[in-house]
């Protein structure tokens, strides 16, 4: 990986230099440059008649953008193509995805018995803006040519779609920008739906296994598409010029002969056509065991389940400590991503609680994390960092997150 600290340190060595030997010489296709943020602005949730069922609704604005880096385009810009014969470059390293979209979602949990629990929660997606350029193919190849130097052959299918830019384009222009922002996402935008579903198991009183299947769902989109492809093939030997044949023209554009040449085999089009996009998907899957002496259930019992409440009747016992795994998957273009993670928690009375974690993952096998839970009367308050050791030089990281949150709740007495 590559970090922003190795391109522009203080180092005195050369910009060029370092790009070439750290970028261009040691980054590869499935290398990714990405960024996640969900910002949680409601959550709320109520018990049911019927005490085994849990109801939960919610909303938030999620921005997901991946870029892999293109390798085959990078040695074009940086080096051309000159002196490359038979080097053929792969047009298909051209990968990247990204949207903001707002997520309205409503679920329901449902406690089958003590060891079982069950969830699942139904979402509208409203998309504000999205681009994504997956399906890309073809290549550029030199080799010796007939009646010039060079013969350059050109075989291209590429295609970018994207969404909404040109109603917040045309909104800016009328400082109108944040109202249009608003109307996409309440439904003005792009459409789309998707589900969660997920388990809590208790295999004991002190050992618990959960799983959810998260975004299981797709957006159409028909609001404002535009999408601008690049396909067809050629091949051309560069200007060509017969001085005895074309003597009488010799004052003519032979360069502009020779684009439009290459653009009416290779053509550039745009068009309105409306698109879909599935939602990068994410499972998660857990084990936990508690141990040590029990931590006193009165008031509010956390739920650590990813399926939600577990419903009334009787309290499980909490301990003061516990261990465990987590398994993450998340669906990305170029195949899946993975990442496993260790876990303690040490919980002091039925107020705090403290997390630490290691993580292994693509980017880093020295991820520590951090995180702490408080929790007074009604008011409950959370942080997480990842990949700590890397934070006295967040320049030279590849991977950072940071969470936290602020919630209000409220709880009847039990019957």
């Amino acid at each position: 990986g590559i970090s922003v600290h190795d391109l522009f340190a203080d180092d005195g060595l050369d910009i060029n230099v370092k790009f070439r030997e750290r970028a261009l010489n040691s980054l590869g296709p499935r290398d990714e440059f990405s960024t996640t943020v969900q910002l949680e602005y409601l959550t709320g949730g109520f018990r049911g008649r019927n005490p085994n069922y849990f109801y939960s609704f919610g909303g938030y604005l999620e921005m997901d953008n991946i870029t892999y880096w293109p390798q085959d385009y990078a040695f074009l810009v940086f080096d051309g193509n000159a002196g490359q014969l038979g080097r053929r470059y792969n047009l298909g390293d051209l990968k990247t995805r990204g949207s903001l979209v707002n997520v309205l979602h409503f679920g329901i949990n449902k406690k089958v018995d003590r060891y079982l629990t069950i969830g699942a929660r139904g979402k509208i997606y409203s998309g504000i803006v999205d681009y994504s350029s997956t399906r890309n193919s073809g290549s550029l190849r030199n080799i010796e040519g007939q009646n010039n130097i060079i013969s350059s052959t050109l075989n291209a299918d590429l295609l970018l779609q994207t969404s909404g830019f040109q109603d917040l384009d045309n909104a800016s222009d009328d400082d109108l920008l944040t109202n249009e922002i608003i109307n996409r996402a309440l439904f003005g935008g792009d459409l789309g739906i998707g589900m969660d579903v997920g388990f809590t198991y208790h295999l004991s009183e002190r050992t618990t296994v959960t799983g959810s299947l998260l975004d299981l769902g797709f957006i159409y989109h028909s609001s404002d598409p535009k999408s601008y492809s690049l396909e067809g093939n050629t091949t051309v030997e560069g200007i060509e010029i017969d001085v005895l044949e074309n003597f009488a023209s010799l004052d003519r554009d032979f360069w502009q002969d020779l684009v439009d040449e290459v653009e009416a085999a290779v053509p550039f089009d745009t068009n309105t056509k409306n698109y879909i996009t599935f939602r990068p998907t994410k499972l998660y899957a857990s084990i936990r065991n508690d141990f040590g002496e029990p931590v006193g259930n009165s008031g509010l019992q956390n739920c650590d389940c990813t399926a939600g409440s577990p419903g009334g009747g009787e309290l499980r016992t909490k301990y003061r400590n516990s261990f465990g795994g987590q398994f993450y998957m998340i669906n990305r273009p170029r195949g899946p991503q993975m990442a496993l993670t260790g876990f303690y928690t040490r919980r002091i009375g039925n107020i705090l609680a403290f997390k630490g974690t290691y993580t292994v993952d693509k980017f880093s096998y020295t991820n520590l994390g951090l995180g702490m839970n408080l929790q007074a009367g009604p008011v409950n308050f959370y942080i997480m960092a990842d990949n700590l050791l890397s934070y006295n030089n967040v320049a030279d990281s590849n991977y950072a997150s940071f969470q936290f949150g602020l919630n209000i709740i409220s709880w009847g007495s039990g019957k």
